[in-house]
């Protein structure tokens, strides 16, 4: 018995080029040759641009053998070239058919195993990445009908089954086998990433009885596969069919003797050294395998099974650590059972059964800081984790469940010296002999990842470099910090000849830069997969990352979910066909002040006979800068202006900025313009503008005050904005570096809008180098009234009759002495007082 090891090494192809790599297979070393021949001519007049490649077929070829793959999608008329992630493919005829590519490719009898992935070069673009499988047995097509179970298509084992699963439709196929020998069925639906399938499998013999049925599986996740030992010889029925009799789509029924594990104990090892593996979860005998591990860990690795019955057809996923292994020892139920484990050793362990615990112990110093990493159901385990960090008395000092999707992890800072015990279970508090886990404590390391931004949400359009001749592409380059910060480096060493890239240093408290690429006029047609790579700019740092792209293949219910995806490490440049256009931003003369504005001005070079409409946008804006989302060079026109606004708290510094430009040229064509310089500073003067206030009719005066920032020579001139209507002052004045104070009349009318206008402000433009520096200067509003009403003359008053109370009051007062009044009649003559008072007005 045997194990083979999936390493995902993806390399550059530049055809023709020969490339040499040692691939490690079983304990050999096996060396491979790549050539990559393109038949037809390799220009033509007729591009077709923005190539989109959307399915390859068929979806999968058997190894050591010569297949035709066809390339289907739009604008590949004038294909070239078919790019390879991995080797073990060579293509050795190319021929164009209507929109589809028919490539004849030549399958290394030991090319990996699994999923492949492949792109489009033609003379005018680079398609997505799509993906396919290279398998180990020969295909057999499904014939209908076979929904009967009594009446199965009859297939042989060890071949893969191309079928295609209908509305309520169920295939059954009949195999026969031998007392004691193994039957797996592997179905990959959902994972040719063609639509979302959830499909069904079962082996049952000829009297209906199910022996293994599965749904979803750990490994597969929505794909699933079946195995068992045959109790007798005889025929046997496979059955699939969508899991809930819905509708289903194309898959590849994997049908043999091989041995389909569910996972590997440990599900990982150090690299470089021999590791011991035990395959789980195999019918029968479970048995294990001696491993020889790379020295170098590639972004996915992954372990096939392999034995006298055959190779599984998709590998178990296996982690490749800088250390060794540490594994439980039962029983560790308990905090004082926990296992002794020495850092930096990894913990491997196996949740057993319902209800199983597992502890750990180790020790900690402190000021340490540790990431503490579950893998389980990224190893593809049943185990959804759950973790707790306790002190050595069990006293829990923090948990996690889900922080990497349903794996566990958490950041630690050790508080002191002393013995620490990690527990480790099910949340479900399940378990199995297949629920494995690993859990790798790691010191904080920075991280750093490249990547162009999405185009699409769900697509990878834009999200690779092509150069016409004598032309330029840009696009943003993001970078993706953890655990430092600092400025970044961009490295362009490796770009196919020809190219050259311009890009400042990304600043520490920037994600993301504009990057602009350019080919020389003589440029060689061609490209490559690179690695794109930055750098700190420390170079005491020691810190380099890379570009990763991740496209999203398959998305449904719930909430658009991703259910498949793949990532690449490698960036897709080329050299295109000339454009007959380019672009260039007029470098401006003047600065962009805050709460100011600039006619950005772009030209567009076109060579004769081309008149097409150029559409034109800014895909970088400094922050605080807004734009239009693009403007367009008319038809037979040379030149646009782009507008830009920037608000009071732009960045205030010199940005580098670029125009990208596309138009139909036999599709969608795009060029860039050059890494132009735009500067934002502070406003050259501010204005203090007083409230103002007048009648309808009348005129009223508008202060300003002054408020000189930065020189200018000259003079400059200041408009009154934003009057409401019915409403004028003078076109504007004019002022210069001495200047202090200026006055707006304004003038309305009788019908002028009465209320309270808050939209007056001043616009100031300062010429500079024949060039208009415009800002905001300063607002304030304008209350406008409506005039009082002339005065009413007001008829005289009665004479009131004076009440008894006052008739009395008078005669008390003209005896002698005067008779005083009582309490209660002087608070009744101040109240007849009151009310006459009120009657009088």
């Amino acid at each position: 018995m045997s194990a083979r090891i999936l390493s995902q090494r993806q390399s550059s192809i530049n055809p023709p080029v020969k490339l040499w790599q040692n691939l490690e297979v079983g304990s050999g070393i096996v060396r491979i040759l790549v050539l990559l021949v393109i038949s037809g001519a390799t220009t033509t007049n007729l591009v077709a641009s923005s190539p989109r490649l959307s399915s390859i077929s068929p979806h999968g070829v058997q190894r050591g053998e010569e297949h035709i793959l066809t390339f289907a999608g739009s604008n590949l008329t004038d294909a070239q070239e078919v790019w390879f992630y991995d080797q073990g493919l060579e293509v050795t005829e190319l021929k164009v058919e209507d929109q589809a590519v028919k490539v004849t490719v030549k399958v290394a009898g030991d090319c990996r195993l699994g999923e492949h992935l492949a792109q489009v070069r033609t003379a005018s673009g680079i398609s997505d990445f799509r993906t396919f499988w290279v398998e180990a047995l020969p295909p057999v097509a499904e014939q209908e009908p076979n929904g009967d179970f009594s009446q199965p298509q009859a297939v042989a084992l060890n071949s893969v089954v191309v079928g295609d699963v209908g509305n309520e439709d169920v295939d059954y196929y009949v195999i026969e086998a031998q007392k004691g020998q193994r039957i797996s069925a592997e179905i990959v639906a959902i994972r040719l990433k063609d639509a979302l399938f959830d499909p069904y499998v079962a082996i049952l013999n000829d009297r209906r009885f199910e022996l293994s049925a599965r749904d979803d599986t750990a490994l597969a996740l929505q794909d699933a596969f079946a195995s068992t030992i045959a109790p007798e010889d005889g025929k046997y029925i496979i059955e699939v069919r969508e899991a809930a009799y819905g509708s289903g789509n194309r898959y590849r029924l994997h049908l043999g003797t091989f041995p389909r594990p569910t996972i590997t104990y440990p599900a990982g090892g150090k690299l470089g050294e021999a590791t011991e593996v035990r395959f789980l979860g195999l019918p029968g005998q479970e048995f294990t395998q001696e491993l020889t591990l790379p020295p170098e860990s590639p972004r996915e690795f992954g372990v096939f099974c392999h034995d006298d019955g055959g190779i599984s057809p998709s590998p178990c996923a296996f982690r490749l650590y800088e250390h060794g292994n540490a594994f439980e020892e039962e029983p560790n139920d308990t905090v004082e059972q926990g296992t002794p484990v020495e850092l930096p050793l990894a913990f491997n362990g196996i949740i057993q059964a319902k209800g199983d615990v597992d502890h750990f112990r180790f020790t900690a110093k402190k000021g340490q800081t540790f990431e503490i990493e579950c893998y389980a159901r990224r190893v593809r385990s049943a185990l959804d984790p759950v973790m707790h960090l306790m002190q050595a008395d069990g006293k829990v000092v923090t948990s996690n469940d889900d922080s990497r999707g349903p794996d566990s992890y958490f950041r630690w800072d050790v508080p002191e010296d002393g013995d620490y015990v990690l527990q480790i279970h099910d949340h479900l508090r399940n378990g199995g002999p297949d629920f494995v886990y690993r859990i790798e404590l790691q010191p904080v390391a920075p991280v750093l990842t490249l990547g162009i931004p999405r185009i699409e949400r769900n697509g990878q359009y834009r999200q690779q470099i092509y150069v016409a001749r004598g032309n330029r592409f840009g696009t943003l380059v993001s970078a993706d910090r953890t655990n430092f910060s600092g400025d970044i480096l961009l490295e362009g060493d490796n770009l196919p000849a020809g190219i050259t890239m311009h890009a400042e240093p990304m600043p520490a408290n920037m994600s993301s830069i504009p990057v602009v690429f350019e080919a020389a006029a003589d440029a060689a047609i061609g490209g490559k997969l690179i690695e794109f790579k930055a750098r700190h700019a420390d170079p005491k740092q020691n810190l380099q990352g890379q570009f990763r792209n991740r496209a999203d293949f398959v998305i449904g219910p719930p909430n658009q979910t991703v259910f498949r995806s793949k990532e690449v490490e490698k960036l897709a440049v080329a050299v295109l066909e000339e454009l007959p256009f380019t672009l260039e931003i007029v470098q401006p003369q003047v600065p962009l002040v805050r709460n100011g504005s600039m006619q950005l001005r772009i030209v567009a070079n076109r060579k004769e006979g081309f008149e097409a409409s150029i559409n034109v946008q800014l895909p970088f804006r400094p922050p605080g800068v807004g734009a239009a989302n693009s403007v367009t060079i008319p038809e037979k026109q040379n030149e646009v202006l782009y507008p830009l606004n920037a608000n009071d708290n732009a960045g205030i510094k010199k940005w580098r900025i670029y125009a990208l430009g596309s138009a139909d040229v036999n599709g969608t064509a795009w060029v860039s313009s050059q890494l132009a310089t735009l500067e934002i500073v502070e406003p050259f003067v501010t204005f203090e503008v007083q409230r103002t206030a007048c009648e309808q009719g009348e005129e009223a005066q508008v202060y300003c005050k002054l408020n000189h920032h930065t020189p200018f020579e000259g003079e400059a001139k200041v408009e009154l904005l934003g009057l409401p209507a019915k409403v004028s002052t003078i076109e504007s004045l004019g002022f210069n570096q001495q200047t202090g104070e200026l006055t707006f009349p304004v003038t309305t009318v009788a019908d002028s809008p009465v209320g309270k206008h808050k939209g007056l402000f001043c616009q100031v433009t300062i010429v500079q180098h024949g060039e208009p520096i415009v800002s905001r200067a300063g607002g304030t509003e304008l209350q406008i009234d409506k005039p009082l009403p002339a005065p009413v003359e007001q008829p005289a008053a009665p004479e009131l009759e004076k009440p008894e109370l006052e008739k009395k009051v008078e005669v008390a007062q003209q005896e002698e002495p005067p008779k005083p009044l009582s309490r209660l009649e002087k608070l009744r003559l101040a109240y007849q007082q009151r009310l006459a008072a009120r009657a009088g007005q």
